[in-house]
């Protein structure tokens, strides 16, 4: 398997790739600055946390996970165990309970997925009741530092690389998927300026 995004190092290093191969990133990458790491630890609570967070605000998904936290319901045995009504008083939904519990009963080998091919880590993961293509590769991305996972049906990246090619229109999942093939072997790296370009163009625009 290549090299791992492990630190702010390995960011710059793909930023530079990425500005060399693709002017319109040099350019972008002029206006964001330094791209951020983003790397969250990996694990059984990191995954039930994007469920939670899934159609959701992002201040509702905090206020349910910090209820998920001090309940203790962060691991699978803890999950196994919790009643449905332990599960409400959180503030899962019941599509979210049944989720939950897919994935406490997935039995993941987590340590070994650190280790695994990307395809056969978004395989894995998206076996799992709840868990979806884009879960998979925001996962893989974030919580397993791999540099060359993209998730090109993320609305903001669409919008992101509407805005720096400047193209007629929002690119669809597959067209985006195809142009992130020359970010290779990067795209994770892509992806990270991408979300970092659509912040500040919303913000140049005034949108929230």
């Amino acid at each position: 398997m290549t090299r791992l995004i492990e630190t702010q190092e390995d960011v710059d290093a793909g930023a530079i790739w990425l500005g060399v191969q693709e002017p319109r990133f040099a350019d972008a990458l002029a206006q964001t600055g330094t791209l951020p790491l983003r790397l969250a630890p990996d694990g059984f609570a990191a995954l039930f946390n994007k469920i939670v967070s899934q159609q959701v605000s992002v201040a509702s998904a905090r206020a349910i996970w910090g209820r998920v936290e001090e309940a203790g319901l962060v691991t699978p045995e803890a999950v196994r165990a919790a009643g449905e009504e332990d599960l409400k008083a959180v503030g899962l939904s019941r599509p979210k309970m049944k989720y939950a519990w897919a994935l406490a009963e997935a039995d993941i080998d987590y340590d070994a997925l650190r280790n695994t091919p990307d395809a056969q880590v978004i395989e894995t993961l998206t076996a799992v009741t709840g868990i979806g293509v884009w879960t998979a590769q925001v996962y893989a991305m974030f919580n397993l530092g791999r540099p060359d996972v993209f998730a090109p049906g993320d609305l903001a990246l669409q919008e992101a690389a509407r805005i720096l090619f400047d193209l007629p229109e929002r690119p669809t999942a597959k067209e985006l998927e195809r142009k992130a093939q020359d970010w290779s072997p990067w795209r994770a790296v892509a992806a990270r300026l991408l979300f970092t370009y659509y912040r500040i163009s919303k913000d140049r625009e005034g949108i929230t």
